[in-house]
């Protein structure tokens, strides 16, 4: 298993075609230049020895250890052994609304963006407690199982958005449903679903899957997102912004449905949060999370890292080498090839 510690150096690699881009430059304007003062036949006389295929050796050398030395600056490291790791936390999974109502901008700068904020910041406050991330609009979808890699968790929530499903619409019951499947540990004695949505929904069913979830142990809370006055919904076209509009023309204005949000975490043995105020929000999911009790778990994970820059150091010396040992006189080998069509 690798690591690599700084891998801002990355872009460094932008220089290697760069500058193999320039070299070729360099010998087109020298072969035109070279016919400024004498025919090909001539030059051939003059220096026999001169070889255009050692000259691309030598570049081709030079490139391939600047990328070693490049990829050794960002310190590659490797986990020499997997080790077993008890912890002990709690399950939390969220489900993330992501339909197009989302995107209205009653709530700066948008329910969708709000809703992220507030999830990226719980996981921040996590410790050792797993998290997983279901998005869902017509249909839920798996964005992230059960881990308790945080980082992953947050970078799989940033690219969440209304395009990664494929039927449009509110199903919170599906939602829960696939919750219900995330949670794999029987003995946990704490899971939490964590709701985040404006509370519209189109099912009927929805309530009874709360309860469904409620008798596996499952504790749902809701986080509405949004104002009961509401706003449009902003859609992206070619020709700039325009708002979604019904069969009759009107501009459709989505309000957050706080009722729905608040009958749902009553029947999941939750509670209703206001993800409008987002630090309240914060710091109540985290005190209920510090009170809950704590059910121990094994991971599995590399230890021992080890740097391993060492070895892309020496491969970019040893190509500097090569490139210094490589003369650009043709050897005889490649004179009887004649590769580059240099006899006639």
């Amino acid at each position: 298993m690798y690591q690599i510690e700084e891998p801002t150096y990355f872009i460094y690699l932008a220089i290697i075609p760069v500058i193999f881009v320039l070299f070729l430059l360099v010998l087109w304007w020298k072969k035109r230049t070279q016919k400024q003062f004498a025919d090909s036949d001539l030059i051939q006389k003059l220096s026999p020895e001169k070889s255009t295929f050692k000259s691309f050796l030598k570049i081709i050398a030079v490139l391939i250890a600047l990328a070693f030395l490049i990829v050794s600056l960002t310190n590659p490291k490797m986990g020499t052994k997997l080790e077993t790791v008890k912890r002990q936390g709690v399950d939390i999974v969220f489900a993330l609304d992501v339909s197009k109502s989302m995107l209205a901008e009653d709530i700066a700068p948008s329910r969708l963006d709000k809703a992220k904020q507030i999830i990226t910041r719980i996981i921040d406050q996590l410790g050792s407690d797993r998290v997983g991330i279901i998005i869902y609009a017509g249909n839920s979808y798996p964005l992230l199982p059960i881990t308790t890699d945080h980082a992953a968790a947050k970078m799989f929530l940033q690219n969440a958005n209304p395009d990664m499903v494929s039927s449009q619409g509110t199903a919170i019951n599906e939602a829960i449903e696939r919750a219900i499947t995330y949670f794999d540990n029987n003995e946990q004695t704490n899971r939490f679903l964590f709701i985040v949505s404006d509370g519209e929904d189109h099912e009927e069913n929805t309530i009874s899957t709360a309860q469904e979830a409620t008798k596996q142990g499952i504790k749902i809370y809701t986080v509405g997102v949004g104002t009961e006055k509401g706003g449009p919904i902003p859609i992206q076209s070619i020709g700039g912004i325009t708002y979604k509009k019904d069969n009759e023309g009107e501009v459709v204005i989505t309000q957050m449905k706080e009722q729905v949000l608040r009958d749902i975490a009553n029947e999941g043995n939750g509670k209703y949060i206001n993800g409008n105020k987002t630090q309240e929000t914060i710091d109540f999911i985290e005190n209920l999370l510090i009170k809950a009790d704590k059910s121990e778990f094994e991971t599995k994970q590399f230890s021992d890292y080890k740097d391993q820059f060492q070895w892309f150091i020496g491969l970019g010396l040893l190509f500097l080498i090569i490139d210094v040992l490589l003369l650009e006189k043709k050897t005889k080998w490649v004179q009887k090839l004649n590769l580059f069509n240099e006899k006639k």
